[in-house]
């Protein structure tokens, strides 16, 4: 009886965020075993002061385990700071949590997204709002944190010189990115899910050619591991069957629920703990780990920082608009594209391509299967073109890419439907 009363009313915002803060707790212990803790404690510091452009692999910094205590660590306290902020725990905060959890393993860490924070936190004084109403925001946008250690740690200046400018570079991102991300919004009109991704390229594109301007070149990195598939593969699958487990103790019919998730869309806002409870909502998240964790090892791709960080990415917007009926066709139009042009599906960027791609799943959730096959077929395209532009400083490149697919292809396809008498789809 008291569990089928949760599965009514939902979970109370700190219940949410526990789950959060297990699954964070988990990584740490879990780092602690794989490594030990002297060896935790020589990667972090190395992980603390290395350069964070793309691709990153903390990983292949740091070792394994302190890849995980970083990403541990970090998700509990920035938990910490949405519990003391007050702001009420949906599927929009489960998502951008577990990005911090994700980007944790390779890009973000403990010093480097403080800045970012800190601008956002400035424009909410500035304009007089809460820093709860754009916290989301505050900790999305910390895909522009690789700015920070770039021009921290770079050999070109002495530190007196490149702290105040990394900080006030950082700060003033932060700053701008609020209503650049409202605005930047109506581009893509919520077809794709990582609209911070979007921002944070235009931004990042815009900072760059600044400092492009006055001889200062960003310089990408490939830190990329490999051989650790069974050890993670088996980490990830406890991981999601816990999750499952969980939905289904909240709620005993949530499995019979899935069939609402899936029936929708997921074209942003799309708050599936608020539509169809947190029960179902848990089970979809297991689920969807699975079925990424799935595609990277029928592919022959390594799973590592980036590659767990694009799954859990997947993972945590299973919360917030994705579900395998309207992601598994953008996935499907990534593989064919890589039978069609010159790499293979394993390919790192093909990998990442392929799961990061799944923000374009309201294309297909939206307007059917086929249409998200075609967005997945361009996006393994798009993604591999526009990273020059931001000099990898936006850890979400595939989010940029896929907004400028999602912000060309919905009209394209509004207008083709209406040639053929087919019914505008609704909020459009």
């Amino acid at each position: 009886m008291e569990v089928d009363a949760v599965a009514e009313k939902g979970l109370p915002d700190g219940a949410l965020l526990l789950v959060v803060c297990g699954l964070a707790a988990i990584c740490v212990v879990f780092g602690f075993v794989v490594s030990g803790p002297a060896d935790v404690f020589h990667g972090l510091g190395k992980i603390l002061f290395v350069r964070d452009t793309l691709i990153t692999d903390y990983m292949g910094v740091g070792g394994v385990g302190a890849a995980f205590v970083n990403a541990g660590l970090l998700t509990l306290v920035v938990a910490g700071v949405y519990r003391v902020s007050g702001v009420a725990i949906g599927g929009g905060a489960i998502a951008c949590l577990l990005l911090i959890l994700g980007f944790a393993l390779f890009g973000k860490n403990l010093l480097n997204i403080w800045p970012i924070v800190g601008g956002v936190w400035l424009y909410c004084r500035f304009k007089r709002e809460p820093f709860a109403q754009h916290i989301n925001t505050a900790f999305f946008g910390c895909a522009l944190a690789p700015v920070f250690s770039e021009i921290l740690f770079s050999s070109l200046m002495p530190i007196y010189q490149s702290l105040p400018l990394a900080l006030g570079s950082s700060l003033l991102m932060g700053f701008v990115l609020p209503p650049a991300a409202a605005q930047l919004f109506r581009a893509h009109d919520g077809f794709t899910l990582y609209n911070m991704g979007f921002t944070a390229g235009i931004v990042g594109t815009v900072a760059v050619a600044i400092y492009q301007s006055y001889g200062f070149v960003p310089q990408p990195a490939f830190i990329w591991t490999s051989g650790n598939n069974v050890l993670l593969g088996g980490f990830l699958s406890l991981l999601f069957a816990g999750l499952i487990g969980l939905g289904l103790f909240i709620d005993r019919r949530a499995f019979v629920k899935m069939k609402d998730l899936l029936a929708l869309d997921g074209r942003s806002p799309c708050d599936f703990i608020a539509l169809v409870g947190p029960g179902p909502t848990f089970v979809n998240m297991g689920a969807s780990g699975f079925v990424g964790t799935a595609y990277v090892l029928l592919v022959g791709g390594d799973l590592n920082g980036p590659v767990i960080g694009a799954i859990l990415s997947i993972v945590g917007f299973a919360a917030f608009g994705k579900h395998p009926r309207n992601f598994i066709p953008v996935m499907v139009g990534v593989f064919i594209g890589s039978l069609a042009k010159p790499w293979s599906a394993g390919d790192p960027s093909i990998v990442l391509a392929a799961l990061f791609g799944t923000t374009l799943a309201p294309i297909s959730g939206r307007f059917g299967w086929h249409w998200g096959i075609v967005a997945g077929f361009i996006h393994s395209s798009a993604a591999l073109s526009v990273g020059v532009v931001h000099g990898g400083l936006n850890l979400y490149n595939n989010g940029f890419a896929a907004g400028i697919v999602a912000s060309v292809l919905k009209p394209v396809i509004v207008a083709i439907q209406s040639r053929f008498g087919v019914n505008p789809p609704e909020r459009l």
